[in-house]
């Protein structure tokens, strides 16, 4: 079905008062839980990829306190369903369990599903209570400790773009967006426009009912550049919080599509000729014990902290580009004149540099990072945003000048590829020291093997062009 269905008169199963449902201890949600009826409760944590993994446990079942865990392979599966060889590890060597312990404040509805049910996001352990490293939300939670230790809290808010199209079930054939509600296709870009947004009407109306069952808040939602392209802001706040709500918008945009008959899809490129999806992440810091925002001085100036913020990122995203674009497409995003950076310059309110400044007050001064696909895991994108601004704190590394112009003209500081980036990635020992040194390793391994598979593959291009001519 490649037509929008604006149907939304169908019955809905959802939980009453659910942008209440987070709770604080066991206790507390099991209680909410045989009060309200709850059939199923989803147990998941986050993989390298972002794609939620875990057990469907029956909530009577649940409240017998099983202790519920996964095998440490969700984290040496690649893309393709393969396996990574990792074999220095204890998940490729014998596949050990880990245990899943849930964070209660995660706690929120599943509204689209058939009966009432929640979903509960997990940290991981291994059998004798230790975390598991390597884990995206420990991965993060080391970087949080760091600026902690310094009595520092970070604060983000989270963009994310993606696409819309009809469904397509053969890879050969490429994407195209699907009728709105005109009966219309729109092929042109149409960015802002609030009559896009009206084509769309469904999939937003879902998207803001099922946010709102969740108790995830949506800052603004935009017609972006491309055809049929949309973005949802999230409100700025803590980055493990923000970090947790972009995980599950991505579910929740998908359901939506799905429920009007569409596919959603944050695939970094995936139209030729068109914008690619990103995730731009806004970052600022503040201080622990006063709340005040440590880029500001007393007299609202921007001071060197945030210069020596900038100076970090500005240093280190070459070295992190591959978490922040994992896979082979992502590089078709980086390319001149199509939305996205090529280099890690800095300047106001400028969208063709890598950092970008919005103009602000001293309390809300910060940093947009754009070198971010939609693809990217949000954990792990965050943390390698505030771990590389964190090196330019501690060690006081100086920004470049502000660019003004078009910074496309300038050249690049990027990687061309995902070969180059996980090369430059898995040899950086700033990486190793701030996300962890066993994380790098198996990351980087995945990757190349994410790799490996695609050379497999024999592209159109390669037929239509080498096949008689060489």
């Amino acid at each position: 079905m490649s037509e929008i269905n604006t149907n939304l008169n169908e019955p809905e199963l959802s939980l009453d008062e659910s942008p209440t449902l987070r709770r604080n201890s066991r206790g507390d949600l099991a209680s909410w839980v045989k009060s309200r009826k709850v059939e199923e409760i989803e147990c998941h944590t986050p993989d390298f990829a972002g794609i939620a993994r875990g057990k469907l446990v029956p909530t009577a079942k649940w409240l017998e306190q099983p202790q519920v865990r996964l095998p440490s392979s969700i984290f040496i599966a690649t893309i393709t369903g393969d396996w990574s060889f990792q074999e220095n590890t204890n998940a490729w060597t014998h596949d050990p369990d880990m245990i899943l312990v849930p964070d209660y404040t995660s706690a929120s509805s599943l509204p689209w599903t058939n009966v009432p049910s929640i979903q509960v996001i997990h940290d991981l352990t291994d059998l004798d209570g230790k975390p598991i490293e390597y884990a995206p939300r420990n991965v993060l939670r080391r970087v949080l400790k760091l600026y902690e230790d310094e009595g520092w809290k970070p604060i983000v808010s989270p963009e994310l773009e993606f696409y819309i199209t009809k469904p397509n079930t053969d890879p050969n054939e490429p994407l195209e967006a699907p009728v709105g509600r005109s009966g219309r296709t729109q092929r042109t870009n149409q960015a802002f426009s609030m009559q896009g947004i009206d084509e769309y009407e469904g999939i937003i109306e879902y998207i803001y009912d099922y946010s709102q069952a969740q108790g995830l808040e949506i800052d603004t939602v935009i017609q972006e550049y491309g055809a049929g392209q949309l973005e949802v802001n999230l409100t700025h706040g803590e980055a493990m919080s923000k970090a947790d709500e972009a995980f599950l918008f991505k579910r929740t945009i998908r359901e939506a599509a799905l429920r009007t008959g569409c596919y959603a899809t944050f695939m970094a490129k995936p139209m030729a000729g068109q914008p690619g999806n990103a995730m731009h992440v806004h970052q600022s810091v503040v201080d622990l014990e006063t709340g005040k925002n440590i880029f500001s001085d007393e007299d609202g100036e921007l001071n060197g902290r945030f210069l020596n913020f900038i100076g970090g990122l500005q240093q280190f995203s070459y070295a992190a580009s591959l978490i922040y674009a994992p896979y082979v497409n992502s590089y078709r995003r980086l390319v001149p004149d199509m939305s996205a950076p090529i280099n890690a310059e800095w300047g106001y309110d400028n969208r063709s540099v890598g950092l970008r400044v919005p103009r602000s007050t001293p309390e809300n001064r910060r940093v947009e990072n754009r070198f971010i696909g939609a693809d990217a895991n949000p954990y792990l994108a965050i943390a390698a945003s505030l771990a590389t601004g964190y090196i330019g704190l501690k060690r006081g590394l100086e920004a470049r000048k502000p660019y003004e112009g078009d910074s496309f003209t300038k050249g690049r500081d990027l990687p061309y590829s995902l070969l180059e980036a996980i090369e430059v990635f898995k040899n950086s020992d700033e990486m190793k020291e701030l996300l962890g040194e066993t994380f790098v390793e198996m990351y980087a391994q995945v990757k190349s093997d994410e790799y490996d598979a695609f050379m497999q593959v024999i592209s159109p291009w390669e037929r239509e062009h080498l096949l008689l001519n060489v």
